[in-house]
């Protein structure tokens, strides 16, 4: 143990309760220290644990599996599993089974996109969306928008990048007759501001149904649906625990889920379908009710077995754990990380968002800066941390209403970027636009970050002290 490391144990004893991580470390995670590799995009996406394919395989090998929409062995078998991990899902979540259902999406794109495409948007509807929001979750608003709704943005304050909550409690007091949906994130996937799940009940309580994108949140923090009782929420797994890709869920309320309006049937969603008795006035089809009717085609049967064993491994570490081993992580990097100064005195790293754990989670947005007070290239930052075998993030995260605001964008500027971009080429659009596209570094910490990951990031902006940007 370092000086370093012995200080941090000191300051943050807590950390000591999760030592049981450490051994995981060196057991089932041990190839990020074989290969040297500092992994901090966790928000990005979780690593797997050894275990978790060793059981996934060895659950295929002794089996015979097909697609489950049939009455045959080898589908029964698989429909088993598939409502197994449903059930998994529901149990995780501490979800009722009589009050939600589970809907297998290829991600969370893909769970937010059922409930966009089949909200009964109208006229007289509106989609409140924050500004802080991941893009899958901002391209609601076009379902919204091809209805004639409105679509309305709750604000951030600055500099925290937090939802403004006067501005906030403002929209949902304005009265619309038609549905009304609010749609926020439990985590921001670009600074680690925890939003006030508190939203939920009080938006619903004013007539609301209420999209909580949890991607972000639900790796590090325990979601109890019991209390808090979103209508929607979208999920990916390997956001969880890294294995399996591909596959996500939508978790909603029975009542909401039987509101919305499926704008087409496919192979899977239906009981029975006739092309004849179309011609007879009539639509022809049936619509599965329930998960079914919205998972089209055929779900990727023979990975939604490894979803219940990586919850099950999730569980066996205790979330909880996870969530104090990461605070404990995030606070001291962001005190680390706020007090080195050039020999001008000046800041070397400006952090976008909450500068300490309150009511965070995490994830860190950051640039380097130089003495001049000139920022670094996030994609230089991220190419010279690729030299050292860093992994982090850079850009805007998919995330442009926060970038925006952390940036100091001007809706001036962003709306000048897209004037005439139907009459451009994709090159001209994207020369145009080259000023205004500035983005962040992105550290996360997750289920195996161990202090030395925290360490060797510092160690890495310690090398900025003094140091021009360069151009």
């Amino acid at each position: 143990m370092n000086a370093d490391e012995a200080d941090f144990r000191r300051r943050f004893p807590e950390y000591a309760v999760t030592r049981a991580i450490d051994d995981l470390r060196r057991t089932e995670y041990r190839r990020l220290d074989q290969l040297g590799h500092t992994y901090l995009d966790y928000t990005g996406g979780s690593v797997y644990a050894e275990s978790q394919l060793r059981e996934h395989l060895e659950l295929l090998s002794r089996g015979v599996f097909g697609n489950p929409h049939s009455g045959n062995p080898a589908s029964l078998a698989m429909t088993e599993l598939v409502e197994l991990a449903r059930a998994t899902v529901l149990t995780y979540f501490r979800a009722c089974a009589d009050d939600y259902v589970v809907v297998f999406t290829p991600n969370a794109t893909g769970a937010l996109r059922l409930v966009g495409e089949g909200y009964p948007f109208a006229g007289d509807s509106c989609c409140l969306l924050s500004v802080d929001n991941h893009n899958s979750v901002n391209g609601v608003r076009e379902f919204a928008r091809r209805h004639g709704s409105e679509v309305r943005y709750a604000p951030l304050t600055i500099p925290d990048l937090r939802l403004d909550e006067a501005a906030l409690l403002q929209e949902l007091e304005k009265p619309y007759a038609g549905p009304k949906l609010l749609a926020y994130p439990a985590q921001s996937n670009f600074s680690g501001v925890a939003h006030s799940l508190g939203w939920v009940r009080e938006a619903q309580r004013r007539g609301w149904d209420v999209l909580l994108d949890a991607a972000a949140f639900a790796p590090t923090n325990v979601l109890d649906l019991s209390a808090c009782q979103a209508d929607f929420v979208s999920l990916s797994f390997y956001k969880l625990f890294g294995y399996p890709t591909g596959i996500g869920c939508l978790i909603a309320r029975k009542p909401a889920l039987a509101r919305l309006r499926r704008p087409w049937f496919s192979g899977g969603t239906i009981t029975f379908s006739s092309v004849r008795a179309l011609a007879g006035g009539t639509d022809g089809y049936y619509l599965t009710p329930g998960a079914s009717g919205f998972e089209d085609g055929t779900v990727n049967y023979l990975s939604v077995p490894a979803v219940a064993i990586g919850l099950r491994w999730l569980d066996s570490i205790g979330v909880d754990l996870i969530h104090t081993r990461v605070r404990a992580l995030t606070a001291w990097l962001l005190e680390e990380l706020q007090s080195l100064r050039h020999t001008n005195r000046r800041s070397v790293v400006q952090v976008y968002g909450p500068r300490d754990t309150r009511n965070r989670g995490a994830t860190i947005a950051l640039n380097l800066v130089d003495p001049a007070g000139t920022p670094w290239d996030c994609w230089e930052i991220e190419r010279l941390a690729n030299a050292r075998n860093l992994s982090l993030r850079s850009g805007c995260h998919c995330n442009p209403g926060a970038r925006e605001v952390a940036l100091g964008c001007e809706q001036s500027e962003m709306e000048a970027c897209f004037a005439g971009k139907d009459e451009q080429s994709y090159s001209e659009f994207v020369r145009h636009i080259q000023p205004s596209v500035r983005g962040v570094v992105r550290v996360s910490f997750g289920l195996a970050s161990t202090f030395h990951d925290a360490q060797r990031f510092v160690a890495f902006a310690r090398e900025f002290v003094d140091r021009p940007a360069v151009a």
